[in-house]
């Protein structure tokens, strides 16, 4: 744990201002902790079932996906957060820099949207973990009233732990990682014992197809963390290793996403039913014994609780970006209430769970990416952020271009978004070319918007970083104009 963390003792207070270099004393490996916490998940495990059942993949193609999915989002993930120790400020703070101070609100519009779907589907999945324990341990049946008590009791805990600030975060991460890394070994074990692997092995191959569009379905939970990133690096020192920030990122969402996504694709060959569940979790007690199912949910809970948290920390952000004028820990409380009433329909309404999931990460994915390729080609140019200019949002900041706005990274941002959701397949919205051709049977509409955004803003003419004096002086001539009439 950072020395600033301590210091500043359990309320986090700081918001998107830059942190000072004095102040910037965390270490690399802390990371790693953070990057395990964000996919404790047992949605890993529904997601690797859908790899057999939806996809009609064998155990090898699966092995294929875990790895490279957590490869090529937590790659992009450690290499955006680099921008955390260059610029020690959030994601969306930087932006600023990026798309202008009037500019960044509509990607920072998009992205805090995005966060309350995020925030809802793991609202949810908190929630049916407690009504399964509820049930194995008390017998307690599930009903529309205890559905929404339980969503509560999760979204009350998640405000708690993300409105606290970065301190508890890392702390609550990094218990979490040993029990959950002692109850995983134990669930690989009895899988292990007591899988027919005949059966699982005997599994025919599916397509190449299915195979990258499988990378993708996995790879759209790290690709929501991108914009994230330097929320979590930006108490790191400028001289820390921008190699281990990509390796921490890579390594700690590696070594869980790799064993979930086998060990839901191993369940699937006893349980082909799990992929279309309505309920994501309670597969669990009818696999795993109860001395193993009623620990491993808690741990679960506890993931996701997490998992929830660092996201609403974020949000917590990038509302302030948006102009909410309070502190961060209330900042945090829109996202909470909006994953609660979204939570509420979403359990009491939708009748497939996964369905609506994965329906739901197509999209989510295609909404970050925009940010990404303008943001990380811009990293290409910029090595250093102004922090006075971050908080100015007045046409007196280095950064408010051409009325508010830099031209060329809203424009990659605005075509690279729109020709993504052209090339998208999913339940709700399927792009006009996302058929008969390699993109949209690939299922590589967030990869073509990553690529198109990116290549545009390289491409188009960037305004000149506007001096503060120079500011001043256009805001008097603008004043004196009517003057002069």
């Amino acid at each position: 744990m950072s020395k600033t963390a301590e210091t500043e003792g359990a309320l986090e207070t700081r918001g998107i201002e830059q942190v000072p270099d004095h102040e910037r004393t965390a270490r690399t490996r802390e990371l790693f902790p953070t990057w395990v916490g964000a996919n404790i998940s047992v949605l890993l495990l529904t997601m690797g079932a859908s790899l057999v059942v939806a996809y009609h993949l064998n155990i090898w193609q699966a092995l294929v996906v875990a790895v490279a999915a957590p490869i090529v989002s937590y790659g992009l993930v450690g290499l955006i957060g680099i921008a955390g120790k260059r610029g020690g400020a959030p994601g969306m703070a930087l932006s600023r820099a990026v798309f202008g101070q009037r500019g960044n609100l509509l990607p920072g519009s998009v992205i805090w949207v995005a966060r309350w779907g995020w925030e809802t589907i793991n609202a949810v999945t908190g929630a049916y973990a407690m009504l399964t324990i509820l049930d194995i341990v008390f017998g307690i049946k599930a009903n529309s009233v205890l559905d929404l008590v339980t969503l509560l009791v999760f979204v009350v805990a998640t405000f708690a732990i993300s409105g606290l600030g970065i301190n508890a975060v890392q702390k609550c991460n990094k218990y979490a990682t040993y029990f959950f890394g002692v109850f995983s070994v134990l669930v690989l074990v009895y899988l292990a014992v007591n899988t027919d692997w005949s059966k699982v092995t005997a599994h025919s191959a599916g397509s190449t197809a299915a195979v990258i569009t499988g990378i993708g379905m996995i790879a759209a939970g790290g690709v929501s963390w991108i914009p994230s990133a330097p929320d979590f690096t930006r108490y790191l020192p400028r001289t820390a290793s921008s190699k281990a920030i990509v390796g921490t990122a890579v390594g700690g969402a590696g070594i869980v996403v790799l064993p979930m996504v086998l060990m839901g694709a191993v369940m699937a060959v006893a349980t082909p039913d799990l992929a279309s569940a309505s309920d994501p979790v309670s597969f669990l007690g009818e696999i795993l014994p109860t001395w193993i199912a009623v620990p491993y949910l808690l741990i679960a809970l506890i993931g996701m609780l997490l998992i929830n948290s660092m996201s609403m920390y974020s949000a917590g952000f990038t509302a302030q970006t948006l102009g909410f004028k309070v502190p961060r820990h209330w900042a945090v409380s829109v996202n909470a209430v909006i994953s609660l009433v979204f939570g509420g329909v979403l359990m009491l309404v939708a009748t497939s769970f996964m369905g609506s999931f994965i329906a739901f990460l197509s999209l989510l994915a295609v909404a970050f990416s925009a940010w990404v390729g303008v943001f990380g080609a811009d990293m290409l140019r910029r090595t250093e952020y102004d922090g006075r200019a971050m908080t100015d949002t007045t046409r007196t900041s280095a950064y408010w271009y051409r009325g508010g706005f830099s031209p060329a990274a809203v424009a990659a941002w605005a075509i690279g978004l729109v020709a993504g959701l052209m090339f998208t397949t999913s339940d709700w919205f399927t792009g006009p070319l996302a058929k008969n051709n390699v993109i949209g049977e690939y299922g590589l509409g967030w990869v073509a918007t990553i690529v198109i955004s990116g290549l545009l803003y390289l491409a188009l003419p960037k305004p000149a970083v506007v001096t503060p004096q120079a500011a001043e002086e256009a805001e008097e001539a603008e004043e004196a104009e009517p003057l002069a009439v």
